[in-house]
């Protein structure tokens, strides 16, 4: 088949991964058989201004996958889409006409774009008649929300990025940033770089990379974090730093909200020993709080993951209210949103507690309007059901069909087996991805094959309002459409033709910021009534630009509140009374560790996109469990043994992380790994499904686990040049790599030989081909390491030992499939693990030049002494920039050392 060709173009588009909205300029080759160039940074994008994080950089890696999902499959079958949307549509209309439209439900995604959720809001709640629409952004910013809602009257983030590099101080809480916002993170860090007064305080249980730019780290205990901001409160009405003008003239409900704080906090001493901190510690922080005028909060999931969550943003929003730091330059209460459109759903009405354009069924007329502006048929009346509401109410038979749409919640939802429960129980799961193998495709009755980024088109939104375009700027591969496109054909299907018949994206988005607009009057802070009438020219070029874009103001809207002026109903804010609370589920001697979740610095999510990038995976190669040393030695566990980790709803296997990052009696694990890539490492299993009352954002940062180091086994690794079947394996991780397949494997012990056996049994299969073992058995050690060879070129490598050991694994990948046969000397190299003369490079810290451990150790004790020097000589650290707390670390503890 002839390539098919095209003309080398370079566009702008937006970043997939998290909610920072980096621009990225990506180069569309000439021949769709050319390998896609590396993406570089979008110089005149505002939030990044030509800056990528290692994610960001390693793009064209993940564009070009062996796994994509190129066809409609129905019950496991290849279908044309006709005979698809037909299928889904037919029992959409049976479901609804025996049990009622809430029978029917949308759970959305945060990589989804805002015209996908448009369509998809405005099918469900007008058309079909259910607010049965959640997203996976329930799971990360709901409480953040409703925080700003309570406080606001609107989910309005008041903030710029510009404010992160002026304020005075910076208080970062439940955030970090430096691996799950890097780019963000290196604009704050070259802030305090140039202004070096500028103060940063890190609230988190953890010492995290972000630590490495703060003067001060509160160590709090999990979850310990609204007593902080309570006692600020308290002690700011003390002090007399009130605005008192700004309180008056601008909030109601200060004295309560005050009232409350004292009686909750009526001590420096009852916070500190509430939160788990020292005295003085507290004291610094209150200090600084009393003395800085320009203060912003920076605050995430360690917030917003909690069975208390929303109380905890208003403590914050409470402290910036009373005190007037808001709506100014450099100040006020800034909630980061972890995924890429999270805001952009938002806009839309992407959750089942809103209705469209920052309206929701409890604004007044909002519902009436709505429907005369989309002339629908079937209005939505209520709220909906939430995320862990929604797989509960499908476990129970009340909803009974879901579409589901580039996310994956077999692994994001908290208390997996009850999810899995749910899907099982649904008579129709239907979901859209781009990938054909996930832990939730795998559940699916029909899978719809969708674009992915680089092929999408439409908008997102990041996290300080700034609409951007994601371009489509390469082909679709097989029978891929557009997620708004297959909404639309199945709204079609329905009956609902004329209210869907749009022949493009730019149609849907003129659509959306015209009901923004739409009888608005300054009365809703949504609204980008500019675009109302936007062509497809206009589109195509539009630049990035912050929300409200009202008519008359195409140039946006910097920062929010600066008149005063709120959008409740009388226009002032409002403080909220609240009482600091812990964690639902606290220790006890049957469940003595706390684990807390999060992400590590190279992978994003569930890795369905990370994942394809073999660079990705060399910092972080395996999911792990972080344990401080004492615990490790009390449970007999070594680093990087296997450990198991229990909780009341199911059990994970993780290999050991000794650390002293976290505290005594905490663990921590990240979130990533899925059944495509470890069999028994999912970690949402160890998670309750507990919830914030008023936000239903589950607790997912916070579970009561036991450990145990697991016994009686052997470690091993296999590389492999085909796919390998690992059940007899206790514990297996696939890493990536750019060739041939590698695993990192754990067996019982006794079981090792009939699994080694099994696989010696491929000696048979050299019938038109020379098939020869090489083999080493070391009886003292109990080491034994197998290569197979195929006319003299390795296929395969097996090495198992009885301990943790760490192994060239680049070096024999780069063997596998090799064009010349193997010499005398790779032969033998390979039996003890590496060649003679490669340099084991240790465990790799910069992802972007593959530098690792052990070249940094050496350079710096041949001399260098810095991190600019290390970039010098290593080039570490000059790109991205993720790297620099930890080479930080390496320069610090040889001076430690030394001195």
């Amino acid at each position: 088949m002839a390539a098919t060709t095209m003309t080398a173009t370079s566009g702008k588009t937006t970043c997939p991964y998290c909610g920072v909205g980096c621009g990225v300029n990506l180069t569309v080759p000439h021949s769709v058989n050319e390998a896609i160039p590396p993406v570089s940074g979008d110089l005149e994008h505002p939030a990044n201004f030509g800056r990528l994080c290692v994610k960001g950089s390693s793009l064209a890696q993940t564009i070009q996958s062996d796994d994509r999902l190129l066809t409609p499959m129905v019950n496991g079958r290849p279908v044309d889409w006709q005979s698809a949307v037909e299928t889904v549509s037919a029992k959409i209309t049976q479901v609804i006409k025996d049990h009622g439209p809430d029978a029917f439900a949308f759970y959305l995604s945060g990589q989804i774009l805002t015209e996908d959720y448009y369509v998809a809001n405005k099918l469900a709640k007008g058309f079909i008649g259910t607010a049965n629409v959640d997203t996976n952004s329930r799971l990360c910013m709901a409480s953040a929300v409703v925080g700003y809602k309570r406080a606001f009257g609107s989910d309005t983030v008041p903030c710029s990025y510009e404010d992160l590099e002026c304020c005075d101080l910076l208080i970062m809480v439940g955030s970090n940033a430096a691996w799950t916002h890097p780019i963000l993170y290196q604009r704050i860090a070259a802030a305090k770089k140039q202004r070096p007064n500028m103060k940063v305080v890190v609230i988190d249980p953890r010492e995290t990379a972000t630590c490495d730019i703060a003067d001060l780290h509160l160590a709090i205990k999990p979850g310990g974090d609204a007593a902080i901001f309570s006692f600020l409160l308290h002690d700011s009405a003390q002090l007399d730093i009130l605005d008192h003008d700004f309180i008056a003239n601008h909030t109601n409900g200060f004295d309560e909200a005050l009232a409350q704080a004292q009686a909750s906090t009526p001590s420096l001493s009852s916070a500190a020993n509430f939160c788990g901190v020292s005295e003085q510690d507290l004291t610094c922080l209150v200090g600084w709080w009393r003395d800085t005028a320009k203060t912003i909060t920076f605050y995430s999931q360690g917030v917003n993951q909690s069975s208390s969550g929303v109380d905890k943003c208003n403590a914050i929003i409470n402290c910036h209210l009373a005190t007037g730091r808001i709506g100014k330059e450099g100040a006020g209460p800034f909630s980061i949103t972890g995924q890429p459109n999270a805001m952009g759903g938002r806009e839309v009405g992407g959750l089942a507690n809103q209705l469209a354009a920052h309206m929701d069924f409890a604004t007044p007329d909002a519902q009436d309007l709505v429907q005369r502006f989309w002339q629908a048929p079937n209005m939505a009346t209520e709220n909906g059901l939430k995320a862990v509401d929604l797989f509960q109410a499908m476990e129970e038979g009340k909803v009974k069909v879901v579409w589901i749409m580039s996310t994956n919640p077999m692994v994001s939802l908290p208390d997996t087996a009850q999810v899995r429960r749910a899907l099982e129980k649904c008579e129709l799961v239907i979901v859209s991805d781009c990938k054909a193998h996930t832990d939730t495709t795998a559940m699916a009755n029909v899978l719809f094959p969708a674009t992915g980024w680089s092929e999408k088109d439409g908008t997102v939104t990041n996290s300080e309002r700034r609409i951007s375009r994601q371009r489509g700027l390469l082909p679709a591969p097989g029978q891929a459409k557009h997620d708004w496109w297959a909404i639309c054909e199945v709204a079609k299907s329905l009956g609902f033709q004329s209210a869907f018949s749009y022949q493009d994206v730019h149609e849907i988005f003129a659509e959306h910021a015209a009901l923004s607009a739409f009888e608005n009057n300054g009365k809703r802070d949504f609204d980008i009534g500019h675009f109302s009438q936007i062509t497809k020219a206009e589109y195509d070029a539009l630049t990035p630009v912050q929300w409200p874009v009202p008519k008359g103001r195409p140039e946006g809207t910097k920062r929010m509140f600066e008149d005063g002026y709120f959008f409740t109903p009388d226009g002032r804010a409002k403080f909220i009374a609240i009482t600091p609370r812990l964690p639902k589920h606290q220790a006890s001697p049957e469940w003595p560790f706390t684990l807390n979740s999060g992400r590590v610095r190279d992978q994003w999510h569930t890795m369905t996109r990370t994942g394809d990038a073999a660079s990705l995976a060399k910092h972080t190669a395996q999911p792990y469990v972080e344990i401080h040393p004492k615990d490790a030695k009390q449970l007999g566990i070594k680093d990087k043994a296997l450990v198991c980790l229990t909780s009341l709803y199911g059990e994970v296997l993780l290999k050991a992380k000794l650390s002293r990052a976290v505290a005594p009696a905490n663990v921590f694990v990240p979130i990533h790994w899925t059944r495509q890539f470890a069999n028994a490492s999912v970690v949402s299993n160890l998670i309750p499904q507990v919830v914030d009352p008023l936000s239903g954002q589950p607790e997912s940062k916070h579970a009561q686990v036991q450990l145990e180091a697991v016994s009686d086994i052997d470690y091993g690794m296999i590389i492999s040049a085909v796919p390998l079947v690992l059940s007899d394996c206790l514990y297996w991780c696939q890493v990536p790599s750019e060739q041939g397949y590698h695993y990192e494997v754990v067996w019982p012990k006794g079981q090792t030989q009939a699994s080694l056996k099994a696989i010696h049994v491929e000696r048979r299969d050299g019938l038109a081909k020379k098939v020869e073992w090489l083999e080493y058995a070391n009886p003292v050690t109990q080491q034994v390491r197998l290569a197979k060879l195929v006319d003299q070129k390795i296929t395969m490598l097996i090495y198992m030992h009885p301990q943790p050991k760490s192994i060239l694994a680049d070096w024999l990948i780069s063997k596998l499939e090799a064009n010349t046969p193997l010499s005398l000397a790779d032969r033998l190299a390979i039996l003890v693990g590496s060649p003679a003369n490669a340099e084991d490079k240790g465990e790799i810290v910069c992802s972007c030049y593959q530098v690792g451990s052990k070249q940094i150790e050496k350079a710096v004790s041949s001399g260098v002494c810095t991190v600019s020097g290390l970039g010098d000589k290593l080039k570490c650290g000059t790109n991205c920039g993720s790297c620099l707390p930890e080479l930080k670390r390496f320069v610090s503890s040889v001076a430690e050392l030394s001195a």
